[in-house]
């Protein structure tokens, strides 16, 4: 009896948060089977690694350039109807793509178009969201929410790349978009019907003022807090490699020796349980002493790890082990960072700080997928298919296809390692954890 009334201490609050977290994370492991598979479908039809980082560049975009204004409405507008009206569209759009492939009449141009509106509606979306996280959440278990989020998010990147190659094997790709759809439903039927989200006090003159002059407060309160302004930069240069990472990963696995759609399957996959495992860990962990400490040791250990396996790796396995060791930590590094920014904001501006946050945070991933793509197709393959068949980089790096993008995670590893020790020279960091 004791145990059970322990346990139930943990959840302590978290009754309705939970039911909306479950709900939206099942509808978020639809719409990356979908993701998915439209990123095979589209490095099949073009074989192109920058082809396939065009699509995250679209969907990445919007929310770049439109964030700062989305936090603005987000705090004026109903969390819970905007959080529908976006989940809607988003569903129109998946049903859109569903319609053109049926047809025969997809087309890569297509799937730029809707990602590009898909990420107009998470733009406009996400503020809402991480608002209603708190007005759901009770303060002392805001480590404990952050770190249940991300076992959601990581159990569907174990799930995504599994559930979605079985289905697609059996059935194919338009069961993978109507399982997506299914999700849709279940998580906007139990939103409408079934959570009741509080509206907070909005700040005085948010209501009324210019929505530009909204959105710069949202700026303004962040030049005033340097510590999270430089936190948010700091994630901006690990998104970056992170972004050049992902954009690189498909056309290594699914070109090099070794390599193949299941492999790429099972590194998704083995990223994702480490995810797991980190997330698990965190949520039942007692509050760190120095979050800032466990935030940079976090990124450096996963920075000087992965992306070496990958670069130097030649089968699944060790690719696998870079996986893991990669990404089990980066559950902590989440949690710990979102309690601080959390904490340290006012709960009526929160939109517009996240919205601030989301665009100077997120800005980088675009430009990395872009850049991503072009050192792969436009300069480390062709690099690796000048050299020698008994080069030092051949023996290195491998050869044939995919070796390109093996030289770039390399690079990519000696430049997360650098991001990570120069930040943690940065006293501003340190200043905000004095002031928890």
């Amino acid at each position: 009896m004791k145990k059970l009334n322990n346990v139930k201490s943990l959840f302590e609050g978290l009754h309705t948060f939970i039911l909306l977290w479950a709900t939206q994370a099942f509808s978020t492991l639809g719409s990356s089977m979908t993701s998915y598979a439209l990123v095979i479908w589209s490095y099949q039809q073009t074989g192109s690694a920058l082809s396939t980082s065009l699509l995250s560049i679209c969907s990445y975009a919007p929310y770049v350039l439109l964030s700062i204004f989305a936090g603005a409405l987000s705090d004026r507008w109903n969390k819970k109807h905007t959080m529908l009206v976006c989940d809607t569209i988003a569903a129109v759009s998946t049903a859109a793509v569903f319609y053109l492939l049926s047809a025969g009449r997809l087309e890569i141009w297509h799937l730029y178009f809707i990602n590009g509106l898909n990420g107009l509606m998470n733009t406009i979306q996400q503020p809402a969201s991480d608002v209603a996280v708190s007005l759901l959440t009770p303060k002392k278990q805001y480590q404990r929410v952050s770190g249940m989020r991300s076992f959601s998010n990581s159990l569907v990147t174990v799930l995504n790349p599994i559930a979605a190659m079985t289905v697609m094997s059996f059935w194919g790709i338009g069961a993978v978009i109507a399982i997506d759809l299914a999700t849709f439903a279940v998580a906007f039927l139990t939103l409408a019907f079934f959570i009741r989200i509080p509206e907070e006090k909005l700040a005085s003159g948010a209501q009324t003022g210019s929505l530009l002059k909204a959105a710069g407060e949202g700026l303004g309160y962040m030049r005033k807090n340097r510590g999270i302004l430089d936190l948010i930069l700091f994630l901006a240069a690990i998104n970056l490699v992170a972004s050049m990472y992902n954009a690189a990963l498909p056309a290594m696995l699914l070109s090099r020796n070794g390599g193949s759609k299941m492999a790429l399957g099972w590194v998704n996959a083995c990223g994702g349980l480490a995810n797991v495992a980190g997330s698990i860990w965190v949520s039942m962990s007692a509050p760190p002493k120095s979050r800032m400490r466990v935030i940079c040791n976090s990124l450096l250990f996963s920075m000087s790890t992965e992306n070496f396996f990958l670069a130097f790796g030649r089968s699944a396995p060790v690719w696998c082990f870079g996986a893991v060791l990669g990404w089990l930590f980066i559950p902590f590094m989440s949690a710990n960072m979102d309690v601080l920014i959390r904490s340290h904001t006012p709960l009526e501006i929160q939109g517009r700080v996240y919205s601030v946050r989301n665009t100077l945070q997120f800005f980088t991933i675009p430009v990395g997928y872009l850049l991503g793509g072009l050192f792969v197709d436009k300069v480390f393959e062709p690099i690796m298919g000048r050299q020698a068949a008994g080069s030092y980089l051949v023996h290195a790096f491998g050869s044939g296809k995919g070796s390109g993008a093996a030289m770039l995670f390399f690079f990519l590893g000696i430049t997360g390692v650098l991001i990570c020790l120069f930040f943690r020279k940065d006293r501003h960091l340190w200043d905000l954890e004095e002031r928890m």
